[in-house]
Formats: C-alpha cells, structure tokens, sequence
C-alpha cells in the first residue's frame, strides 16, 4: 500500500507558524487602515500577543491573529519575504475576499450538494489525518533521532567506491559491437553519443552518466563497469532491458561520509517517512478492511493483520 501524498504533508508543519506575530499583524493592519493620518499612535501601539485578536470582520464572522499567521505559514518561502507591511495587508484582504465568496455560497446551499459536501469532508478528513500524523511523528523527530540515524545509516559505514562513467545506447547488439569498434579506431565517445544513443538525456552530455555507487544502476550494468578499469571501453555490449550499451569508464574514487550538516534535511525526511509509516501501520492494524471485487463481493483469502484485529 501506498501512502497518499497528504499523509506526508505534516513535514511542512515543522516549519512553525510564529515567524509573523500578532504585534507584526496588528501594526500592518492599522498602517493600512490609515496610519499615516495618525503616525504616532500606531508607532505607541502596545505589542498584541493574543492569537485571537480580532483584525476584520466580514458580516459577523471573524477574522484573527491566528487566521493571518496560519495563511502566511502556507505561502511559498519567496513570499514570505516580503516585508510585512506590504504582506500582511495582502494577506487580510485575500481572506476576506475568500469570506465574502464563503457566505455567498452559503447563501445559495452549495455546500449541501453532493460533490462539494464531499470534497469538503474529504479536505477534513485531510486535516485530521495530518493532525494526527504531526502529534504522533514530530516528538520523535528531534536532535537527538536525528544524530542516532546518522550515526547507524552514515557515519558506522565503510565509504563507497563510486566510478565515472558514460554510455551509449543502442537497440541492437550489432549496432553496439560497430560502435565498440570505431571507438577502437579512435573515434570520439561523446560525438558518438550525442549522434546515436537512444538515451537522449545523456546523449546531449556525450553520454556522461557522472559519479555513481554500485545500487545506483541496475545489476547488469553495475556489474561490468565496476569490473573496469579508468580510460577503458566495454570490450562487447552490455545487454539490460533498457537495450544495449556502450560504456566507457572515466575514473574511480571513494565517496567520502557526508558530514552530519549535509544530509541533515534528508535525515528528517527520512525519519518523518518512517516514523509516519509506523503510525499507519499501528493504525491499520487497529480496524477490519475489506477488499471488493467489481461485482461488489467481499474478496476471500484477504491476508489477516498478525498485529491486530484487521484483515486486509
């Protein structure tokens, strides 16, 4: 089973939502309101901490602190640099354009129809899954999760030997052995490439596939070039399945650890896959499913959950 991507979406989360405060808020909204009538009233204005401050009103519905700083965590990073004087108005008058638009809607009963009832329950639905998901994931993505996962999958390991190679692919081995022998005949590997190799995106670099570890490429491949030595060409073609190639390796080097720093950021994403993984697991484990086939009958010999009351 697959997750859905949205079951994922609590790695955004982490980020946080206090790099905008209720002060920043209060002092953009009254500025825009017509601070400039008034400049040394809304340069004494106290420091507002309250989440629930109420910044507008559209009809009785409110609009808070809180409502402006969840819709400025949700903007791309590149908008979140603009100065908060210039954002947090925008970001005022867009929520209650989308309030005016809400109570129309309303109005006219739309969300009593069927596809839009469900596409709400499924948005909630979303919600509390991420909810969840953030409760239960994020407490064991800390420092110290972080350095211990290092520690097993980076720094306790051998380095890896990585090698440099290029390639030109063809359909068919007789094409492949007349390359191998007008390579022997001194012709150039990239012009080659770039004329014959049916894999166009290496083809254009004259067939460079850059630095690579031995799980990076398939077996077959994997197999004879890291058999080979720098500055040398496949001495006959390497059958995969993706056709026949040509392979010519450049050079060879240990990968060096990469320092904690590094990766970091792939870490946490790793972990936060992990740990969500486990949590639906759990989850799945805790109720019965049921597979259907296309005449609507429940499918027999669905595997039984080993941890729980659930089948699948």
């Amino acid at each position: 089973m697959r997750l859905p991507r949205s079951l994922f979406a609590c790695t955004a989360l982490i980020g946080g939502l206090s790099f905008i405060s209720s002060s920043q808020i209060a002092y953009a909204d009254s500025s825009s309101a017509g601070a400039a009538k008034a400049p040394a009233t809304a340069s004494k204005a106290q420091p507002v901490t309250d989440p629930n401050m109420v910044i507008a009103t559209v009809n009785d519905q409110k609009i808070t602190a809180s409502d402006i700083q969840r819709a400025a965590a949700s903007l791309p990073p590149q908008a979140r640099q603009l100065q908060t004087s210039i954002l947090i108005p925008l970001l005022i008058d867009q929520l209650i354009s989308q309030k005016a638009i809400q109570i129309e809607a309303e109005k006219e009963k739309l969300q009593d129809k069927p596809d839009v009832k469900a596409a709400m329950d499924a948005a909630a639905g979303n919600v509390l899954q991420n909810a969840y998901l953030e409760e239960k994931v994020l407490p064991h993505v800390n420092d110290a999760a972080l350095k211990n996962y290092y520690q097993t999958h980076y720094a306790s390991k051998k380095p890896e030997e990585e090698i440099h190679a290029r390639h030109i692919l063809v359909d068919t081995e007789a094409q492949a052995n007349d390359i191998i022998k007008k390579l022997n005949k001194g012709a150039d590997f990239a012009k080659l490439s770039s004329q014959l190799s049916t894999d166009k995106s290496t083809g254009v670099h004259g067939g460079d596939l850059g630095w690579f570890k031995r799980e990076d490429m398939i077996p077959d491949f994997t197999k004879v070039a890291f058999s080979m030595k720098p500055g040398t060409i496949s001495p006959k073609p390497v059958h995969t399945r993706f056709g026949w190639h040509v392979i010519q390796v450049l050079g060879t080097r240990t990968a060096p650890v990469p320092s904690f720093d590094q990766v970091r950021d792939q870490i946490r994403r790793d972990l936060i896959r992990e740990e969500a993984r486990k949590i639906v697991d759990a989850a799945e484990s805790q109720v019965k499913i049921t597979h259907y086939d296309e005449k609507g009958q429940p499918i027999p010999n669905t595997p039984v959950n080993t941890t729980g009351n659930g089948a699948h």
